[in-house]
This record gives C-alpha cells, sequence and structure tokens, in this order.
C-alpha cells in the first residue's frame, strides 16, 4: 500500500507557529522520519513564516520528484500575484495552492470579496486549493456551487487553531454538510494533536468515521502535519491502518494516499 502524508512543512527561518517545532525542519530530516515511520510520499505546504519556503519546497520536489509534492502559496493582496496562477505548475512539484489566513488583517479575505478573482482563475487553472477554513466553511460550499470544476480542500477536518478535546469539534456539523459538493474534501491531517488521550487517541474515532461516512475514501485524505504532533510519524499511520477497524481493504488505500493524488494530479506509480 502506497503511503502519502497529506500535510507536512519544511523550513530553514523565521518564527514558527507556537503549536510547532521551533527549531527547522529540513527535506533531510523528512526523508529520515519518512523512511522511519513507512511513508513514501509527502505534500510539502510551504510555510508563511519563512517566506522562501516555497523554493525549499521546490529544491525537495526536484531532488526527490518520487518522494515530493508541492501546494504553495503566494501573497494574496499583492496584484502581481494574479499573474502567477497560469504558469504555478511550470515549476518543479506544484500541483496546488493552500492558503491559510493566520494574521489579523487576512482572516476577512475569504468572505469580503478579496479573494473573488482566485477561485475562477484556479478553475481555469487546474489547480486544487487547499484553505483553513474553520472560520469560514459556509463559504466553502459557496465556492464550490460557483466553481464545480475547482477541486477544494478543507484542512484538518475544518478544527480551529490552538484547540483540544471535543470543542475542536464544534465546527463537525459544518464540516459534514460540505459533502454534498462533490468538488470539496477533506484532510483528515493533524488529528492526534486535538486528542487528550494518548495513543490510539480513541476520543477522535468517531469523529473520523463521521466524515468517512460522509465523503467517502475517494474524499478522505490522511495526513500528519507532523511537526506539532505529540507521536511518532509510525504511530500517526498505524491509527489509520491498525486502529480504525472499518477503514480496511481498497478504502484503507484510497484514505491513506491514492485518492489524494488522484485529487490533486500527482500522477500514481505503476502497479
Amino acid at each position: 500500500m502506497m503511503i502519502v502524508d497529506a500535510q507536512i512543512h519544511i523550513w530553514a527561518k523565521g518564527t514558527p507557529s507556537a503549536h510547532h517545532r521551533q527549531e527547522p525542519y529540513s527535506m533531510d530530516q523528512a526523508l529520515v522520519g519518512m523512511d522511519v515511520a513507512g511513508v513514501d510520499r509527502a505534500v510539502i505546504h510551504p510555510v508563511m513564516w519563512d517566506p522562501d519556503s516555497n523554493e525549499l519546497a521546490v529544491e525537495a520536489a526536484r531532488a526527490h520528484p518520487d518522494r515530493f509534492a508541492i501546494l504553495g502559496w503566494f501573497y494574496l493582496d499583492r496584484p502581481e500575484s494574479r499573474a502567477l496562477v497560469d504558469t504555478w505548475k511550470n515549476r518543479p512539484g506544484m500541483l496546488g495552492l493552500r492558503f491559510y489566513f493566520n494574521e489579523p488583517h487576512m482572516q476577512s479575505w475569504p468572505t469580503d470579496g478579496t479573494l473573488d478573482w482566485l477561485w475562477p482563475a484556479a478553475e481555469r487553472a487546474g489547480l486544487p486549493v487547499a484553505l483553513a477554513a474553520a472560520a469560514f466553511l459556509p463559504v466553502v460550499g459557496q465556492i464550490a456551487e460557483r466553481h464545480p470544476g475547482l477541486r477544494l480542500i478543507v484542512d484538518h477536518m475544518g478544527v480551529p487553531r490552538a484547540t483540544k478535546g471535543e470543542a475542536s469539534y464544534r465546527n463537525l456539523p459544518q464540516l459534514i454538510a460540505l459533502a454534498r459538493h462533490p468538488n470539496i474534501a477533506v484532510k483528515v491531517t493533524g488529528q492526534a494533536g486535538y486528542a487528550e488521550d494518548r495513543y490510539p487517541f480513541r476520543s477522535i474515532h468517531p469523529h473520523l468515521r463521521q466524515v468517512y461516512d460522509a465523503f467517502g475514501p475517494q474524499r478522505m485524505f490522511w495526513g500528519t502535519d507532523i511537526t506539532r504532533m505529540p507521536c511518532s510519524w509510525r504511530q500517526c499511520v498505524t491509527l489509520f491502518t491498525e486502529e480504525l477497524p472499518w477503514l480496511t481493504g481498497h478504502d484503507l488505500e484510497l484514505v491513506m494516499g491514492r485518492a489524494f493524488c488522484e485529487w490533486i494530479g500527482w500522477k500514481l506509480p505503476e502497479r
């Protein structure tokens, strides 16, 4: 079974978000961790705290095209960024986009019209877009409806940042409501970081099952966000491959990587 981590970060400088490790995390460190855990591929999400993180990711994808692909970012409030969309995939490893809105001045962008240009542009260019959308999940549904050719991905099951325990899943009804849009998928990344119990994190199993039942294995993507996990990379894998009795066979294979590769257009290896 091919295992693909749907979200990791690498960076060389800057001040990481408080919930991530505070030291730089390199391509080489990621490769070692992947090999130990049995992870075949990973999709790098460059970070905004290191302004050169897109370039780091491109270097990784160029050096190891069979191991890394990228959902990159650009400055959404700069007019010159609009010209980047149509040629975005020309960069090594770039398969799509990922945006999060952590600064106060960014938080209104998804709802105030600032991003209205992005959705048709990404749809036209065939770029999937992942979003840290916990604060605007209903808007994601509106975008999906207006742009049926645009593939959207909700990060981390729509869990709000810096939450723990059951409070982390207060948005789950809004997320489940999005399942009716066939062009919306969900990354079930980072979930161990929200649990208050220890591995195998049984408190989160019912929430994972709800997402599986709503979106199905073709629109539910395993991953870690490993630099903020409270457990090993291998345990993040076995949480899904060994601890969820309802996830087996071809469905498990889809969730653990094949479905995500298909969603973002990362060519699958020959069987």
